[in-house]
């Protein structure tokens, strides 16, 4: 397993981007704009880590701008963390076989995300290419949030 990113939800990027670049030194390293989707994602990282993360796309922290205003409230503004895993079916039906619940399984091969028993989403991302569609995997809906 190797630890991707954490996520946060921002509000305004102005100001996120003057407290994490400016205030705090990190350093941008990519970012994604969905018109689809209506939101931006900015990556950032500490300077000693920004060719690693660069490189292999790890030790960031991903800070989500969605384009429509919303409150968040309950946490909500603290996203999840990510992981990269060698198999993402054998990792998803070891945790379901200890009792967790998948919320988002991973019918594409190459994400799920689970909770952690304080309610923290965990997304797992597959290492590599994406996995041939399989079952259980394919056909199973998704369970509450994530």
């Amino acid at each position: 397993m190797e630890y991707l990113h954490m996520m946060i939800r921002i509000r305004n990027v102005d100001a996120s981007l003057a407290f994490f670049r400016d205030a705090l030194g990190l350093v941008e390293t990519r970012r994604f704009e969905n018109e689809a989707g209506r939101f931006t994602l900015i990556f950032l990282a500490a300077p000693d880590d920004v060719e690693h993360a660069k490189a292999h796309r790890s030790k960031e922290l991903e800070l989500t701008y969605n384009w429509d205003d919303e409150a968040y409230t309950g946490g909500r503004n603290f996203g999840h963390l990510a992981y990269r895993v060698a198999n993402i079916y054998e990792s998803c039906a070891k945790i379901q076989a200890l009792g967790y619940t998948i919320h988002r399984p991973p019918r594409d091969g190459y994400m799920a995300f689970v909770k952690s028993p304080d309610g923290i989403s965990i997304e797992l991302l597959q290492k590599g290419e994406r996995l041939a569609p399989a079952e259980p995997w394919s056909s199973m809906p998704n369970i509450g949030s994530w």
